[in-house]
């Protein structure tokens, strides 16, 4: 089925967001770096290139279904994050607005009895479930340490796995 109209241009829009999560993540990354912590900020950089593979989902998705995906404008992200807890508290705001877009593109695709675009969407509900889940904890995390340095390094030390998780897989 052909995907044409109001969805299309929904869809593209998503995949216009999923880019700019990337940017606000590859800033997010830029702002722990400044503050000398380097596990966090290669964390950040993970979830950037995570937010590429999301719009690429989005962006075959459309492809399959012989559309034309369109990456919109995108705005500088007005990031500021002097501390940590304040890097992970801009990216739990955007995931928020992130998952609202997702529960959107559902209601329309349910509403225009788009069936073919369910299951993708159900895919990215369950991810969005998941990406808040995981800030909201480190966020849960940052606060019980709180200016704590070595509880600080600590978490540094940890976030710094999934970097090396990730290229180890590759």
């Amino acid at each position: 089925m052909k995907l044409t109209g109001d969805f299309a241009k929904a869809i593209n829009d998503q995949v216009t967001l999923e880019v700019e999560a990337s940017i606000v993540y590859r800033q997010l990354a830029i702002e722990m770096d400044v503050i000398d912590l380097p596990g966090i900020a290669g964390w950040f950089r993970a979830q950037a290139e995570e937010e590429i593979v999301h719009a690429n989902k989005f962006i075959d998705h459309m492809s399959d279904r012989e559309a034309h995906a369109r990456i919109g404008d995108i705005k500088a992200p007005a990031v500021k994050a002097p501390t940590a807890l304040d890097a992970f508290k801009a990216a739990l705001k955007h995931e928020q607005k992130v998952s609202e877009s997702i529960r959107d593109l559902y209601r329309q695709a349910q509403k225009d009895g788009d069936i073919d675009s369910i299951p993708l969407l159900n895919w990215f509900v369950d991810e969005q479930l998941e990406e808040e889940a995981t800030v909201s904890e480190i966020i849960a995390q940052l606060e019980l340490v709180g200016n704590d340095g070595p509880g600080l390094l600590r978490l540094d030390r940890e976030m710094a796995e999934r970097q090396a998780a990730e290229d180890a897989a590759k």
